[in-house]
C-alpha cells in the first residue's frame, strides 16, 4: 500500500508543478508559445480547462482557475490517498 500512496502522490506532486510553471509562464511575454510552453500546455490545458469555463476572471483581467485548480487537484489526491488505504488494509 505505502507503494501506491507514494506512487500517486509523486504523480500529483508532478503535475501539480507543471501547472504551477505553467502558470508562471503566463507572466512572462510569449513564453506559453516556447516549444516547452506548447509541451506543458498539452498536458495541463485539459485540466484547466473546465476551471476555466466555470470561474470566470476577476476584473476581466485576473484569472483564479488555476489556484481553485491547484486546490481541487490536492483535495482529489488526498481523497483517493484515503480510498486506497481503506480498500488496502
Amino acid at each position: 500500500m505505502d507503494i501506491a500512496v507514494r506512487t500517486i502522490t509523486a504523480i500529483v506532486d508532478i503535475y501539480y508543478w507543471l501547472i504551477l510553471i505553467y502558470i508562471l509562464m503566463s507572466w512572462l511575454p510569449n513564453a506559453r508559445e516556447s516549444k516547452f510552453g506548447e509541451i506543458i500546455g498539452k498536458f495541463v490545458e485539459p485540466y484547466l480547462a473546465p476551471f476555466r469555463r466555470f470561474i470566470p476572471p476577476i476584473f476581466g483581467m485576473i484569472d483564479i482557475s488555476p489556484i481553485i485548480a491547484l486546490f481541487a487537484l490536492r483535495y482529489a489526491a488526498m481523497g483517493l490517498i484515503a480510498i486506497l488505504s481503506s480498500i488496502l488494509t
